[in-house]
C-alpha cells in the first residue's frame, strides 16, 4: 500500500469533515453553556481552562478507545444539559464542593456499567419526570434567548433571524451560521475586544473534592439523573438505529472511569454523544459503515487539540457580549428542550405529574440548601404516586 493510500484509509476525507463539522457544532452549540457553569462554581479564567482541557482530553480518550475497540463510531460529549443544570443549581456551592458532586455523578455512571444496572435503575424514573427535569432546568436558557432581545436587539435578532433561515436550507449548520452572524452583529455594534484573546496553553487545575450532602443530593444526584436520561439514553439510540449493535455496559463504565479520573480538574459529564454522533454514524461520513468508526476517531484528534488550546478557549468566550452567549446557548439547547417537553407530555396517565415537576424545577426554588433540580423531581414523583393510587382507592 503506498503511502497516499494509508494516508486516505487513516483520514478519508468524508471522515475528517463529518468530524470537524461534529467538533465545530458540538463546541458552538453548548461551550458557552460550559462557560457559564464554571462561571456558577466560581472557576477564574484558569479554572474554566482547566474545565475545557479535562473534558475535551476525556472525550478524545473515550472516543478514541471506544471506536477503536469496538470498530464502532462511538462519540463521546460532555454533558451539555449537564452544564445547564449547573449553571442553575451551583449558586453558594464552593468549587470544592462541586467537584465533590461531579465525583458523586461519574462514579454512579461508572457503577452503572460495571453492574448493569443502568436499565434497572432508569426504568424506576419514569421518562416524563426526567423529561419535565430537563426541561425546567433548561428552560431559562431558551427564554434568555429572547430577554436578550430587549437591550440587545441588534445582536440577538439577526443571531435568531440566521438561525432560522439555516434550518430551512443548510440545518446541520444552523448555529455555527447563526454563531458567526451574532458575532458580525456584535462586533458591528457593541464591539468585539479581539485584542484581549491570548493564546494561551491550558494548564490543569487540580481541585480537593469535597463532599457536602446537600451538594451532593442537590448537584451530584441530578447531574447523574439528567446525564443518564438525556445523554446516555438517547446515545445508545443513536447507535442502534445506525445498526451498530455494541455493549453499553462498557461504553458507560469507560466514560464514567475516565470522568471519575479526570473531575477534581473540572471534568463534570462525560457521556455518550447523541445528536452530533448522528454525524458520524451516516452516510456522509463514510459510505463504507464498517469504516465509520475512523470519523469517530478524528473527532477526538480534533478535541485533543481544543484540549491544548482551553485557555484560548476560555478567554475567547470572556469576550463574547451577554447577548450572544445566551442566544447561541439558547439556540443550542432548542432541540434539547423541545425533546424534554414532548418527552414530559406524551404520556397522558403522567402528564400531570410531569407538569409539577417542570414547574417546580423552572421556579428556581432552594429549600434545606438543596437546588430545584432535586426537589422538582420529588414533586413529581410523589404527585405521579398519589394520582396514580387514586383509581385503585375508589374501586
Amino acid at each position: 500500500m503506498t503511502l497516499l493510500a494509508r494516508l486516505r484509509a487513516a483520514a478519508p476525507p468524508s471522515a475528517v469533515t463529518a468530524a470537524l463539522v461534529t467538533v465545530l457544532v458540538g463546541v458552538t452549540s453548548s461551550a458557552a453553556v460550559v462557560f457559564t457553569a464554571a462561571r456558577a462554581a466560581g472557576a477564574d479564567a484558569g479554572q474554566v481552562a482547566s474545565w475545557m482541557l479535562a473534558l475535551s482530553v476525556g472525550i478524545a480518550v473515550t472516543g478514541i478507545g471506544l471506536s477503536l475497540r469496538y470498530r464502532v463510531p462511538v462519540v463521546t460529549a460532555w454533558s451539555t444539559p449537564g452544564a445547564a443544570l449547573l449553571a442553575t443549581s451551583l449558586d453558594g456551592v464552593t468549587m470544592a464542593e462541586a467537584i465533590g458532586a461531579f465525583l458523586l455523578s461519574s462514579v454512579l455512571i461508572l457503577l452503572s456499567g460495571v453492574t448493569g444496572w443502568f436499565a434497572r435503575v432508569m426504568d424506576r424514573i419514569p421518562v416524563p419526570l426526567t423529561g419535565a427535569l430537563l426541561a425546567g432546568v433548561l428552560v431559562q436558557f431558551g427564554t434568555g434567548l429572547f430577554a436578550t432581545m430587549d437591550g440587545s436587539f441588534g445582536v440577538a435578532f439577526p443571531l435568531f433571524a440566521a438561525y432560522l433561515v439555516c434550518r430551512r436550507l443548510l440545518p446541520r449548520y444552523a448555529v455555527l451560521v447563526a454563531l458567526t452572524v451574532g458575532a458580525v452583529a456584535a462586533a458591528l455594534g457593541e464591539g468585539l475586544p479581539l485584542g484581549d484573546i491570548e493564546l494561551t496553553l491550558a494548564c490543569p487545575e487540580f481541585v480537593m473534592p469535597a463532599f457536602d450532602l446537600q451538594a451532593l443530593v442537590g448537584v451530584g444526584v441530578p447531574l447523574f439523573v439528567v446525564t443518564m436520561a438525556s445523554q446516555n439514553l438517547p446515545g445508545v439510540a443513536v447507535l442502534r438505529n445506525a445498526g451498530y449493535e455494541v455493549p453499553v455496559s462498557p461504553l458507560l463504565g469507560w466514560t464514567g472511569g475516565v470522568n471519575a479520573v479526570l473531575a477534581p480538574f473540572g471534568a463534570f459529564g462525560l457521556n455518550l454523544a447523541a445528536i452530533t454522533a448522528a454525524i458520524c454514524t451516516g452516510e456522509e461520513a463514510h459510505p463504507d459503515r464498517e469504516r465509520r468508526y475512523v470519523a469517530a476517531v478524528w473527532v477526538g484528534v480534533f478535541y485533543l487539540v481544543i484540549a491544548v488550546f482551553g485557555g484560548t478557549v476560555g478567554s475567547l468566550l470572556a469576550t463574547l457580549p451577554p447577548a450572544l452567549v445566551l442566544g447561541v446557548a439558547g439556540i443550542g439547547l432548542l432541540g434539547t428542550i423541545g425533546g424534554a417537553l414532548t418527552a414530559a407530555v406524551t404520556d397522558e396517565r403522567a402528564r400531570e405529574a410531569a407538569v409539577v415537576t417542570f414547574l417546580a424545577t423552572a421556579s428556581g426554588v432552594t429549600l434545606l440548601g438543596v437546588g430545584s433540580a432535586f426537589w422538582g423531581l420529588l414533586a413529581g414523583v410523589l404527585t405521579l404516586a398519589v394520582t396514580r393510587a387514586r383509581p385503585a382507592a375508589r374501586r
